[in-house]
């Protein structure tokens, strides 16, 4: 689903998230043309802008201040497009979802400040909420997404991880901004306390949910829709929840272990076959629908409205989309 499609499920703020693109879209710096022109192919790449949304949709629960929403939510949505930047340097990825990544455009020194000028340009956005623990908030974010992404870093090609150490890393590089999205929403609005932390607890859970979908897709998506090969994340050494399952099953003679060994081309097929032809990914899933139900869960305390309407739509959207 490309942006404008996914920008249906948003109910009553599917009109003001062009004011989020418009203000991503004023970022680029236009003296300099160079870093424009990458700006520009990075965020044209669009995605459900599914974060933004949880921003303002959580700002519906108080003082509905575009002035300040609009800036938190583009904040946001260019914290998690700059580390999209930075993973595909780490990966030395040549594509993302069909397109051309920045480095494989401008290479990767000049595409990791490409992204350290978008971490500051949103560090910029949040301070004019004038919020200052949702300033507080992005920052003990940041660190939680970079500490996630190091675990995972430092544990590619190891296969000794642990479904527990897997969730506490998708907690810290998916669920977190997630939760600080629809968080973050609710402070500027000024929503009340026990609202404040049932979206934050909504948002974390439902970051479970859409990354673990994520890790499904990389072994049962269609490649032309994801726009990457099956089993990439494989590729890149990286365990997610169907090959952990996998090498909890089989421990011995395991492919996982022996792709992650050196013995690449078979060993990587025969885990795709292995993940394809039992019920891994359908394990795999009801976990997603576990998280999906925790985050439905959290939004009992919410009134009844066309924002909890939306927020559980969201919800069940996150475990039945296909990209």
């Amino acid at each position: 689903m490309n942006s404008q499609a996914a920008s249906g499920v948003y109910g009553p703020v599917r009109d003001d998230l062009p004011r989020v693109e418009t203000l991503l879209q004023s970022l680029r710096p236009n003296e300099f043309p160079f870093l424009a022109r990458i700006m520009n192919h990075v965020l044209e790449a669009g995605g459900k802008r599914i974060r933004p949304a949880l921003a303002l949709l959580a700002g519906k629960l108080g003082n509905y201040d575009l002035d300040h929403l609009v800036p938190l939510a583009a904040s946001i949505e260019l914290l998690h497009t700059a580390t999209l930047v930075h993973d595909d340097v780490i990966d030395n990825a040549p594509t993302r979802r069909g397109r051309p990544t920045a480095n494989a455009l401008a290479g990767n020194a000049a595409t990791v400040m490409v992204g350290d000028y978008m971490f500051a340009h949103a560090a910029e956005l949040v301070a004019r909420t004038g919020n200052i623990d949702v300033i507080r908030l992005f920052a003990d974010t940041l660190m939680e997404m970079a500490t996630g992404e190091l675990h995972q870093d430092m544990s590619a090609y190891a296969y000794g991880e642990g479904t527990r150490d897997y969730f506490n890393r998708i907690a810290g590089k998916t669920a977190s901004l997630f939760a600080t999205a629809a968080k973050g929403g609710a402070m500027v609005a000024g929503a009340p306390d026990e609202q404040v932390e049932a979206l934050r607890a909504y948002g974390e859970s439902l970051g479970m949910a859409f990354q673990i979908v994520d890790d499904i897709l990389d072994f049962s998506g269609d490649a032309d829709e994801m726009g990457k090969p099956a089993g990439s994340d494989l590729m890149q050494g990286t365990l997610t929840l169907p090959s952990l399952i996998l090498i909890e099953r089989y421990p011995a003679n395991n492919p996982v272990k022996r792709y992650f060994s050196g013995h690449r081309t078979e060993s990587l097929r025969r885990s795709l076959a292995m993940i394809r032809e039992s019920n891994i990914l359908e394990e795999s899933f009801n976990v997603a629908v576990d998280f999906r139900d925790r985050a439905l869960a959290s939004l009992e305390v919410i009134p009844a409205s066309e924002t909890k309407e939306t927020l559980t739509d969201i919800a069940y959207w996150v475990t039945q989309r296909r990209s």
